[in-house]
């Protein structure tokens, strides 16, 4: 049966070995399995036809019935366009064509009744749609086409006529063989309990629907069905984690006791006892723990991070913090060396700047287990740093790290791996965060230090950069410091650079007696950590950057953050940069300056980071606008290369599907009742092509 899928794309009629060629290189498309998952990201109703004074451009698209009355070419060369005339016999419009004129000329006759369907676009005061879909009228399409699904595809594609169209056409040639060879991948009880179209009508609706409800109806089946299989695999990895590899015991709580009552230097929130409560249970469980911890930034991570880590050195074993770069790092191993030495307890840093004189005695406490933490970067991951007992690996900002960098800290134990807690101040949307991390146990910090004052959202536009820079000197003047802040514009450093050069210069004119730093990616590191200490240490009250700055710096004096051309920001961002202010008791402002010209999503981003602080409301407003492989950058890695689910969108049917899993693998764990067969079937011939979704341990 599957081989029939496994068939090379060239071999059905109408491809041939350069079509195939083309497909496979620019849709990624082989097999006939690969084709019929070629999926149409939207329809078109072509069951209306309009008369040309019903028309406007506010309509998304349109179908009309007419004869072209004559044709003229305008302007010459790049300029040159071809107008058709299109009258309905009442009123008449203009077609227009930019390219492939020639072609045009010899396919379109006057005189002849056409269909022409396509986007209407204001032109001056005259309605007209350029490069129009037109075909002769046949008695097929005086009926109106019903749904026209409309396929991903691109310019290349197009270039070799090879359009939607022609896709679709592909596609009911394909499906009149392959209907006899697709079979079931959900079991009946499923089917029955969720309400779902069978295998075959999903996939013919998916790509020929005749009404709106069938066409709902495909798409809820193949998405849950993506989504159960996704969740299915999660879900069973965890269950062979948690069955396979033993946990170290952590449950003697007499240091952390000490620490309470003692040297806490403040009530923790009922966010952080609750994550603390759900780590303690997993470190007594005897099963290995493997956690996501995310928290928005200056939400107190890092003293839950050092409680977890007393737990582990009450029991003699060590604990390591691994951050992804220097700065960050550092930051970590000062904020957690003044708890540690309160307690008696020793810590160090190893980072790549670390001299290999200081070392050796690092790596020789490590492994007698003198040394009890261990803060540092990739450093960490190098074959000579082994401990005596690794108890516990904190991972910050997990989704810098690649997988096989992390395996390695697992490995750092020859007897039982390590607990795992895994950090991020980027919260992710609940959808993505059960997709993506779906493995491991979830926790959230979901409110703010007690006594933190929320941070001030304003909007700006450029013209009002007086009333900025005076409120700028006003803070100042109150004794606290500010960041400018530049887009970095990736294409083009040299810009970059004369953006940030320019910005650096009108601060200087503009405060002229206030010292200024600078820093960009282009500066050495040592230049880049000397200007920062200045700012830290107060000697310089504003700092002009690009967006070096967004991870991990904490400077509490620093009150006002200016974000330039925040237009040229995503959300995620936005909110990260404006998490550098904040961290004082004093009230902090953020600034988001922009030009009048703002886009609906740019705007949406905007009012969003003034109306809120909240990073998870943040988190799902930006999936929604951009979608889960920008946010996390998964697209880059195929982690969700999704075919036809959402994560922004279908929420609900993912955890339908999450919950489907649970139930079955709950009472059939190895899939062995006879019901489950389908499924087992299924994930077997999945095996051969799977992405390993996760892999966290």
């Amino acid at each position: 049966m599957s081989n029939f899928f496994e068939t090379s794309i060239e071999f059905l009629k109408g491809v041939g070995p350069q079509r195939a060629a083309l497909l496979q290189k620019e849709l990624k498309i082989f097999s006939f399995g690969d084709l019929i998952q070629h999926y149409p990201f939207r329809y078109e109703d072509r069951t209306k036809f309009y008369s040309i004074r019903e028309i406007d451009e506010a309509m998304p698209y349109v179908q009309i019935k007419g004869k072209f009355t004559d044709f003229e070419i305008v302007g010459t060369r790049s300029k040159k366009r071809l107008i058709g005339y299109f009258s309905d016999g009442k009123s008449e419009m203009e077609m227009v064509w930019f390219q492939r004129i020639d072609w045009v000329m010899q396919k379109i006759k006057p005189n002849i009744e056409y269909v022409a369907f396509g986007k209407p676009t204001r032109f001056g005061n005259k309605i007209n749609i350029a490069h129009p879909e037109v075909e002769p009228i046949t008695e097929n399409n005086l009926k109106g086409n019903s749904f026209q699904p409309v396929y991903p595809i691109t310019e290349k594609l197009r270039a070799r006529y090879l359009d939607s169209k022609q896709i679709g056409k592909l596609q009911f040639e394909l499906f009149r063989l392959a209907e006899q060879h697709i079979r079931e991948t959900l079991p009946d009880f499923l089917l029955r309990q969720q309400n779902l179209l069978n295998k075959k009508e999903a996939l013919k609706n998916i790509h020929f629907p005749k009404t709106q409800e069938l066409l709902s109806a495909a798409q809820q089946r193949l998405k849950f069905e993506e989504l159960f299989y996704i969740q299915l695999r999660l879900i069973k990895m965890k269950l062979v984690r948690q069955g396979k590899f033993r946990g170290q015991v952590f449950n003697d709580t007499a240091i952390l006791t000490k620490f309470y009552k003692e040297h806490l230097p403040f009530e923790l929130t009922e966010a952080q006892k609750r994550v603390i409560r759900e780590i303690y249970a997993d470190m007594k469980s005897g099963k290995q723990m493997s956690r996501l911890l995310q928290g928005d930034v200056g939400s107190g991570k890092t003293i839950v991070a050092f409680i977890c880590i007393l737990l582990v050195i009450g029991a003699d074993a060590q604990a390591t913090l691994m951050a992804p770069t220097e700065i960050l790092a550092q930051q970590h191993y000062s904020n957690l060396k003044k708890y540690a030495d309160r307690m008696g307890i020793s810590i160090a840093l190893l980072t790549g700047s670390v001299k290999k004189s200081q070392r050796k005695p690092i790596h020789e406490q490590l492994q007698n287990g003198d040394l009890k933490i261990l803060i540092g970067t990739h450093a960490l991951l190098e074959e000579e740093v082994k401990f005596k007992k690794l108890g516990l690996a904190i991972i910050d900002e997990q989704h810098r790290f690649g997988v096989a960098q992390r395996s390695k800290l697992w490995q750092k134990n020859a007897d039982v791996y390590p607990h795992v807690l895994v950090m991020t101040a980027t919260p992710i949307p609940r959808t993505l965060a059960m997709t993506l991390y779906g493995d491991l146990e979830i926790s959230a910090i979901d409110e703010l230090p007690k006594g933190r004052k929320p941070i001030q959202t304003i909007h700006q536009f450029d013209s009002q950069r007086l009333k900025v820079n005076g409120f700028i000197r006003s803070q100042i003047e109150a004794g606290r410091q500010v960041y400018v802040v530049y887009p970095l514009i990736e294409e083009s450093e040299k810009l970059d650079l004369k953006h940030l050069m320019d910005g650096h210069e009108s601060m200087t004119r503009a405060f002229p007696d206030v010292p200024i730093s600078i820093i960009h990616g282009q500066m050495k590191s040592e230049a880049k950590d000397y200007e920062m200490a200045r700012f830290v240490k107060g000697e310089t009250k504003i700092m002009v950057a690009t967006t070096v700055i967004e991870v991990g710096v904490d400077v509490p004096n620093a009150s006002v953050m200016i974000i330039e051309s925040a237009e040229r920001f995503g959300l995620s961002q936005l909110h990260q940069l404006r998490g550098r202010v904040g961290r004082g008791a004093e009230q902090s402002y953020c600034i988001l300056m922009t030009s009048y010209k703002l886009s609906v999503d740019t705007k949406t981003r905007i009012e969003t980071m003034v109306r809120t602080n909240n990073g998870f409301e943040i988190a799902e407003t930006d999936l929604k606008l951009r979608g889960p492989g920008d946010l996390m950058g998964t697209q880059q890695s195929g982690t969700l290369d999704l075919l036809i689910a959402d994560l922004a969108k279908d929420g609900k049917i993912l955890q339908q599907a999450r919950d489907a899993a649970n139930d079955i693998l709950n009472t059939d764990p190895d899939l062995a009742k006879p019901e489950n067969v389908v499924i087992k079937r299924q994930i077997e011939s999945m095996r051969k092509t799977a992405v390993n979704w996760s892999r966290i341990s």
